[in-house]
């Protein structure tokens, strides 16, 4: 049984004292919490990238001045304004920028495939995508469906940076969130001021953010996730630090947390897994005071991870949270002695204003220790659905108790055990959480049924190992020749982001059926080998560069066999995968290999020549001309190709 005394969340030698988020200033607006911010630490730091460092000061400055380009282009009134941006300081002063003009941020990430995010645009409907000369031209051709542009790198220089005073209310709506939709479109969730600031009002007091914390920005841009850590490090007068894990790699993330003297470190489960991961046991984070899961179980490895690298005095802290609920609903914090039954951590225990009920199938309260969907009772939850009047009203449920909370039920199962800790038994349904993003199953099989070539589809998650989900496609082929993985991986790719990609695809002469003609997702077969064919044929190593990568691939993928010109996404690799194998290279040969080079290239044969090219300053001009030959010029036949291989 998990013991529910909750460790101290203060480390000693941090200069200055905690101060409670004060209640009364959820019932104001975020504009005028961060401007009191300003007043108090004109001069302290704010935010840093590896391309910006702005004081509280100059951030509202520049968000000033943002916001009355937007008001220029758009006039007063609330609508939604499109934010285009990689994780740089420019998307902070957007974010502040925008609710300044009283307008509602959507929040676009780049990363996402064009259509995704047109999609976005066309749901929301705004009338301008802000966004910096990196991102314009994709910020252009979405403009041709209806928007403006505005580039934040060429305008601006005559607009005033004194504060606007526009006049604001807490329930005046502040973001739009979108999530993955079971319809094929992602979904709008919308919160207010008041819902978000409640939402830093509770993450604040519970790890108790201090003027002299360095809190993480590593989500991305359109999670809840994202929000939480923005305004609970501005709205208290810390430092933000955004990074950009997708771009400058895991490895790079495990030296600028030491470099930059992080205090506050919040990702999902599976980012921190492959952070440290590939680390030496003498590796640690000196300044961690806290680490944060969100999204995602977490597992006693995991805990063992974290005590492994982070200082002695330092908590892990595990929270249960929806884009719906805004803030966590439950918390659970694990210092060095903590213990807890089973091999996954529970979801902990109450926080302010948010009640947990399990419900029955017809909404009946369960009582004490039995199994029922998890629902969210508060006065806090999100506003609804943006422009699904009927959808909010089916989710987000009147108290019958007529309190004046509303009800979220989340889809998930749990238990209370009898020291009111909330134990998660998993999902009621076929949403599932795959690196902390929220997954519609059904918008992916969906996405998959575009395809000419697929008659039906299914895609369920499994967990090959615990803490790791992954996403299996099962599909039918319209015809007698299935379309390669390759084929619909890149299918997939064009209209989904990366993390509603499956690692697996399965090819079936049929679905398997229950007696009443349903699709029975407990008889579809487990991923083997032999169910569909790769795209290229095999090639074994040929030089000792290749058989090590051979093996590192084969290890962390989980294959047995690995052909020099297979392709790492159609094994079932992703990009955190990606990052284990870099530092794997890196350990084993000396060299880092950038993340983008890699994927550009996801071959061994790839890597091989990457590594050659980054030892070529440092290697006698003779061995690395007979290293290029041994790579470049083995013909087909020299290289004892096999038989075309089956898909694991």
């Amino acid at each position: 049984m998990p013991s529910c005394s909750m460790p101290d969340p203060r480390v000693p030698g941090l200069a200055s004292a905690f101060t409670a988020f004060p209640r009364d200033a959820v019932g104001e607006s975020i504009p005028a919490r961060f401007e009191w911010q300003v007043r108090r630490f004109p001069d302290r730091l704010a935010v840093k990238t590896s391309f910006d460092a702005l004081t509280y000061d100059a951030l509202n400055r520049r968000a000033n001045r943002l916001a009355r380009m937007i008001l220029a282009r758009l006039g007063d009134g609330q609508e939604p304004v499109a934010l285009l941006f990689e994780h740089v300081a420019p998307l902070v002063a957007g974010l502040l920028a925008t609710l300044k003009t009283g307008k509602i941020n959507v929040t676009l990430d780049p990363t996402f495939p064009e259509s995704r995010l047109a999609s976005m645009l066309s749901d929301c409907q705004a009338r301008v995508i802000v966004t910096n000369t990196r991102n314009l031209p994709m910020a252009e051709t979405l403009a041709q469906r209806g928007c403006a542009v505005l580039d934040v790198d060429a305008e601006g220089a005559s607009y005033s940076l004194e504060n606007l005073g526009t006049p604001l209310t807490a329930d005046a709506l502040a973001c739009i969130l979108y999530t993955s939709g079971s319809t094929g479109r992602p979904k709008g969730v919308v919160h207010s001021h008041r819902t978000l600031l409640h939402a830093t009002a509770n993450y604040t007091d519970s790890i108790q953010i201090r003027p002299d914390d360095r809190l993480t920005l590593l989500w991305s841009c359109t999670a809840i996730g994202a929000a939480r850590d923005t305004f609970g490090a501005l709205l208290n007068g810390a430092a933000l630090y955004p990074f950009d894990v997708k771009d400058e790699g895991v490895a790079g993330l495990a030296r600028w947390l030491v470099q930059e003297e992080i205090t506050v470190y919040n990702s999902v489960t599976t980012l921190f897994r492959h952070l440290v991961g590939p680390l030496l046991g003498t590796e640690r984070f000196p300044r961690l005071r806290l680490v944060k899961f969100g999204g995602e179980p977490a597992t006693t490895r995991d805990v063992e991870l974290f005590r492994q690298h982070c200082p002695e005095d330092s908590l892990l802290y595990l929270v249960m949270a929806a884009t719906e609920t805004g803030g966590s609903v439950r918390e659970f914090f694990i210092g060095r002695d903590t213990q807890f039954p089973g091999s996954v951590a529970p979801l902990g225990y109450a926080v302010p204003d948010m009640e947990i009920l399990l419900l029955d199938e017809d909404g009946g309260v369960i009582a004490d220790g039995g199994v029922g969907e998890i629902a969210v009772r508060s006065r806090y939850l999100a506003v609804g659905y943006w422009r699904q009047p009927d959808l909010t009203r089916t989710v987000f449920l009147p108290d019958p108790l007529g309190t004046g909370a509303r009800i979220y039920r989340t889809g998930d199962l749990g238990r209370l055990l009898s020291d009111g800790c909330l134990q998660h038994l998993g999902r009621k349904d076929f949403q599932v959480k795959i690196r902390g993003f929220r997954v519609e199953t059904a918008e992916i099989e969906l996405t998959l049924l575009e395809h000419a070539a697929v008659a039906e589809s299914v895609v369920v998650a499994r967990e090959e190992q615990p803490g790791d989900t992954r996403l299996v496609a099962y599909v039918v082929s319209t015809g007698p020749v299935a379309p390669s993985v390759g084929e619909l991986r890149r299918f997939v790719q064009e209209k989904l982001p990366d993390h509603m990609v499956p690692t697996t695809f399965v090819k079936l002469d049929a679905l398997p059926l229950t007696p009443t003609g349903k699709v029975d997702r407990r008889a579809l077969p487990p991923p083997e080998r032999g169910n569909l064919a790769l795209d290229t044929p095999y090639v074994m190593p040929r030089t000792s560069i290749e058989e090590a990568l051979v093996e590192i691939w084969a290890d962390v993928l989980e294959v047995p066999q690995v052909g020099v010109n297979d392709n790492f996404l159609e094994l079932g690799g992703h990009s955190l995968l990606a990052t284990r194998i870099i530092a794997r290279v890196r350990n084993t040969f000396g060299v880092e290999v950038p993340l983008r080079v890699f994927l550009d290239a996801p071959t061994v044969a790839g890597m091989a020549t990457a590594i050659v090219q980054e030892q070529a300053a440092r290697m006698d001009p003779g061995v690395l001309a007979g290293l290029l030959a041994a790579i470049e010029g083995r013909s087909e036949r020299e290289a004892h190709p096999g038989e075309r291989r089956e898909a694991p």
